[in-house]
Parts: structure tokens; sequence; C-alpha cells
């Protein structure tokens, strides 16, 4: 399916040319005294860096109000790196705007949901859709990409920085306007808005485009069609914005040109499915989140979510931390090894990159107290230590690079459905998307399996078993593309409160699931939600919460079912023979445990392959290629595990001719075959 913004062909380019699996930081050189960046390139080359981002936030130190762009600095500090071997990640410096420019041009400012300006003295403050800070910020790329577009030092330009992860969503003016345009480019006539809106409801009718405006904060709930489509337009306008600097960059430069995405537990405004397409190498910021169950667990998830993005190829890792961050309510260091755990479970899920945020430690501001490769304490300490011999595995591991993640289970992911998911109106506000693709993707990991994310209708030929966690928003073309995946021999699992509504948001009739009803064999009257503090029992001893309903079987067989609450004696889990496939139905959300088991048992049915050895703690994937293959080990547990395998081990460079005993909290990497 095509992006909802416009397709631009991307211009030739040399793609981003890193030899071997690439190892790098952020530096920011303009928070310390030059005296100090020569010292600080020798450190890295001690410490392997290979690949440098700079420029990030370089805007007001590159120019002042009077708009003159000193180079200067710049020049300096490209010329140490290329000097010293490592190559750059060159940011255009656009993330955040100057002070200057915000006091010349307050109405660049953002605007909240509930009609407030955001001010400056943080980051990204600024509107998507400001002409304004558009041109300011453009000619500021491009100076830089006229500069630096033909230095040999360049691998890849950095377009601003984590887009979107503060100034998605504004509520302004010029956000209305350009809302206005969006929304008559995609419907065309204010009849068909009026139909895709419901707006029959409450007298919402629209007469005139003029008469529609972003969707701020009012006295009652706010008409979801019009709140789902704000969501869509804010990524495409941001998508926009992005398209804009990388079209100026390449107008002066033949590297590839990306920027760093998201995928992570906390930030949904931007569908990186529509956003994929538009960068030359996909690239992620990930950081551990300890307000999580499984921390571990949606790790795993968002690389392989990345993976999905990059559509199987090589991404890179842009940004995560050696300890601690400093944005959550505890911020939790890790243990001895966690980091290098971490950063080869990204390269085990197909990272040929791992950089962090930062080289050093900041001495002011509000990341002051986040992690760095050189920590407040310097280079002595145990944190640098590990940070020189996690450079030096990286470097040893880059036979790796190019290789492809081996998965033949897939789950079905879309931050559309998450946005329309959890409107203000639902069933139970208890009920989140993410935590049931956690808990599926969770039961999953658990299981040792290796998992292919994917949106909704891709396709599905090439998988064995295929999880639709909660999918609420589905296309008939999505529904259908799974539908004969089930039919021509595949297997399916589907959760509660899927199927239900079109992508316009209106309700499927005829009974829930909707979408999904003929594929499942089911048909549901009445949800039947439960209160967070109440449980119920199955019949198979299973416990379950947050959800039941009321459900009868049309083919489906009842493999569980409620035996109190509101669904009493109602199926709560099933199984349907759909042509040569199975599909299954969750009526509810299992017990951990119970869910475990009910993934161990499709998995075995559907004859899905898995290393003796995968699960309870240890991660087993494997990348390969047509010449080679590596099976990665990552052991999450405290006590050591023995792995048959045979091959060469790359972390201790041994050879294992039987089994590799894989120590408590590390990482042994096995080449299973050899380029010729």
């Amino acid at each position: 399916m095509e992006s909802r913004a416009q397709r631009h062909p991307a211009a030739p380019h040399d793609g981003f040319a890193h030899e071997g699996i690439a190892f790098g930081c952020d530096y920011n050189p303009e928070q310390w005294d030059e005296s100090v960046w020569a010292e600080d390139v020798a450190l890295m080359q001690a410490a392997h860096i290979d690949l440098v981002a700079i420029n990030i936030f370089g805007w007001s130190h590159l120019q002042g109000p009077d708009g003159i762009v000193d180079f200067t600095g710049l020049d300096t500090v490209v010329g140490l790196l290329h000097d010293a071997g490592i190559r750059i990640n060159l940011g255009t410096g656009t993330a955040s705007p100057p002070p200057w420019l915000t006091t010349r041009h307050p109405e660049i400012l953002p605007m909240a949901q509930d009609g407030t300006t955001r001010f400056p003295g943080g980051r990204q403050a600024w509107c998507p859709s400001s002409p304004v800070f558009r041109r300011y910020a453009l000619e500021l790329v491009e100076q830089v990409a006229a500069r630096y577009g033909d230095h040999p030092g360049v691998a890849v330009w950095h377009v601003s920085n984590e887009l979107g992860c503060h100034n998605a969503l504004c509520y302004c003016d010029e956000s209305a306007a350009a809302f206005r345009r969006w929304l008559e480019a995609r419907y065309g006539t204010i009849e068909r808005l009026n139909a895709a809106w419901g707006t029959t409801f409450w007298s919402q009718r629209y007469y005139g485009w003029d008469e529609i405006g972003t969707p701020r904060l009012t006295l009652s709930t706010r008409n979801p069609g019009q709140v789902l489509d704000f969501q869509r337009f804010s990524s495409d306008e941001v998508l926009g914005y992005y398209l804009a600097e990388a079209e100026t960059i390449r107008r002066h430069s033949r590297v590839a040109v990306t920027t760093n995405f998201m995928v992570t537990a906390h930030i949904r405004n931007l569908d990186y499915w529509d956003w994929a397409g538009h960068v030359d190498v996909v690239a992620n910021d990930h950081y551990l989140d300890h307000r999580l169950e499984d921390p571990t667990a949606e790790l795993a998830f968002a690389a392989d979510a990345t993976r999905g993005l990059a559509q199987g190829a090589p991404w890179l890792l842009m940004e995560h931390s050696t300890g601690a961050v400093n944005w959550q309510p505890l911020n939790l260091t890790k243990g001895p090894g966690e980091m290098v755990r971490n950063s080869l479970t990204h390269v085990a899920r197909g990272a040929d990159g791992v950089c962090f945020f930062q080289w050093r430690a900041s001495q002011q501001g509000s990341e002051k107290f986040h992690s760095a490769l050189v920590p407040h304490a310097g280079t002595d300490s145990a944190s640098w230590r590990e940070v020189v011999e996690l450079g030096d595995l990286v470097d040893r591991l880059g036979e790796v690079a190019g290789t492809r993640v081996e998965a033949d289970v897939a789950l079905v992911f879309s931050w559309e459905n998450w946005w329309a998911a959890e409107a203000e109106m639902r069933p139970s506000h208890d009920v989140a998307y993410l935590d049931q693709v956690h808990a599926l993707y969770g039961a999953l990991h658990a299981a040792g399996v290796t998992v292919d994310v994917v949106r909704p209708g891709a396709d599905l030929s090439g998988y064995r078993v295929v999880v639709v966690p909660g999918l609420y928003l589905v296309s008939d073309a999505a529904a259908t593309e799974l539908d004969d995946y089930v039919q021509a021999g595949g297997t399916a699992v589907v959760t509660f409160f899927s199927g239900i509504v079109d992508e316009d948001d209106r309700v499927r009739l005829g009974g829930y699931p909707g979408a999904f009803r003929d594929l499942l064999g089911v048909r549901v009257e009445e949800f039947a939600p439960l209160r967070a503090d109440e449980s119920v029992a199955l019949s198979s001893g299973a416990t379950a919460r947050l959800w039941t309903e009321r459900l009868t079987t049309t083919t489906a067989t009842a493999v569980d079912s409620f035996v109190d609450g509101p669904a009493s004696g109602v199926p709560a889990v099933t199984r349907n023979a759909r042509g040569t496939g199975t599909a299954w139905y969750v009526a509810t959300t299992l017990d951990s445990k119970s869910l475990g088991g009910l993934v161990e048992r499709v998995l075995a049915e559907a004859g899905v392959d898995r290393h003796p050895a995968a699960g309870n703690g240890l991660d087993v994937v494997r990348r390969s290629a047509a010449d080679r293959s590596y099976l990665f080990l990552i052991n999450h547990r405290t006590d050591d595990v023995d792995v048959d395998v045979v091959g060469h081990e790359l972390v201790t460079g041994t050879w294992a001719d039987a089994s590799v005993t894989v120590p408590a909290g590390a990482v042994r990497i096995i080449r299973e075959r050899s380029a010729a």
C-alpha cells in the first residue's frame, strides 16, 4: 500500500558506505572546550568508534541572529574525525530552533490540544506546518549540504533528530490550514469527508472546508474520525518536512540520507510504515523502558519491528545507552554485561551498526544524568572498560554484516490501529493496544521464536504462523490477505477487539469481530469487559482478566471457555478450520502461563522450527546469507547454558566441536557456515 503522503522517487545515492558492523555515538563538541576535541577523537579510536554523529543540535552554534553561518568549529571537528579514519553521520542541525529565531518569529511555536502555546527552553519548539520555520531551516540545510556534500568523510546524512518526538501534533491555525489542504486532497469533496467522519452524529455536518479546524479539546469528547485523520495528517506533515530536508541535501550529495526513528513503547505519533520507503537506510533509537514488565522482550520487539520497516534488510541502531537514561521516574543503570547483551540483541535481529547517545556525558542541561560512553567518572571506570571491550568485539563481527535474519512467524502491527484503538470513547480504558502486542510477542519470545513484524496487508505466504493482536481497525484488503493466507494452509492467531472497524473507524455491522467473523468462525453479540481488579476462571484452569465477550461459534470449535463472570459458559479460546489452514481466536487476556501454553500448542501444530535450546531466557537468533550463517546465543539467565552447536565461536575465537557454554549474562556467536 502506498504512503498517504505523495511519494517522491529518491535521487540515486551511493548507499550507506560502511564496512562491517558500525560502532558509533552522538558527539556534541559544542558542549566542550576545543582543547578537549583532539583527546576525544583519540579516545574514540581507542574504543574502536568508527561512526560519529555530529551537528545534531548545532543550529545556535552555527548561526546567530545576523544570519551568518560560521563553519569554523564544525570544520575542525569534521577534519579531526576524518583524519582519524572515523566516518561521519552528519546532522543538518535543525532539530531545535535557536532562541533568536523563536524570539523573532514566535508564530513558529507549536500549540497543544488545549489551545495553549508551548514555549522555547526545551527542544523541538516548532510547528511542523510552519512555512517560516521551514524557510529558515532549509536555508541552513542548504548551506550545510553545500559545504559538506562531497566531503569524503561523510558516510550518511542525519535529517533533524527524532522527528515528531515532542511536536508531531500541533493544533495551531497554521496546522489547521494545512490539515484542511490534506483533507481536501484525501477526500476531494466535503460530502465524502462528512461520510467518513459520520458527521450526522451530534449535528457536526460540514458545508465547507473552512469550517474545519484541528481537533482541539472540546467540552465533550471529540469526533473520532477527525482525531484519527489528524493523526494521519500529522504523520504525513512531519514526513513532508523530512522530505524537504532530504531533497535539499540531495542537490549537493550522493550520500545516503536518513533520520532516526523511535520504534519504542512510548512513542506512537508517526506511522513508520509510511516513512520507511523514504529513508535510504532505516535507523532507530531504542532505550530500555523499565516501566514495562519485560523491558528485554520489548527491546527484541523493537528490533524486530525496525527490521520489518527495513523489509528484512540490515538497519542501523542510531542511539541506545551504555547505562541509565534520565527521563524515566526511576532510571536504572545496567548490570555487568547488560550493555553487551542489549547491543548484540540488536545485531542479532538485523542491525549492521550499534551507536550510542552519547560520547561524553554532559556536565549541564536536561540530559546531564544520561549515561554515555565516557561517563562523568572518566575513563578510569568499569563502564568505559566495557565500552572498549564491546568496541573490540563489534570490530571482529564485521563478517556478519549484510546477512539477514531468519523467521517463519510474523506479527501484524499498525501505528494507525494504535491511534484508532485508543480513542477517547472505547469499551475499556484498561485495555491498551500495545499491551496485547507485548503479551503475544512476549509469549513468542519466551518460546524461543524469532518474529518478523509486518504491516496489515503484507504478503504472509512465507510464514508458518501469523499472530494478529488487537487489530481493531483493518481494511477489507488486509482482512482478505489474512483469510487467503489461512485458506492456503497458514495458521493465524487473532486476539480480541480485532476486525471491529474499517479505515474510517466505522463499525462493521452484523456482529463482532467484523472483518474476521468468517475467518475465525465466531460471532460476538456484545463485549463484556472486566474491572481492572477482576479476574475470571476458564475451564482449563487458566485465569483471565480485562475482557470477556458474549460469543457463539459458527464453524469454530471451543478450546477453552469461561466458567464464571459476565460471559460464563461462553467460549474464550476457539479454533477454526478454514480452507487447509487454521485460525485461532483468543477472546480475553489470558494469564501469561496460559498464553504461553497456547502459543506452544499453536507453534507445535504449525510445525514451527525452533532451536531446541531457545527460550527460557536464552535468545537464539540466526542471521544468514547464501554463503554463510551465524547463530546468536544471548543468555539473559543467571546460570550458564550449554548449547549443542558446531562452528567457530566469534566472541572467544574458539572452535565448538559439539557444544558451547554460554555463561550467565553473556553472548556467544557461532559461525555455522563460512563463505567459500
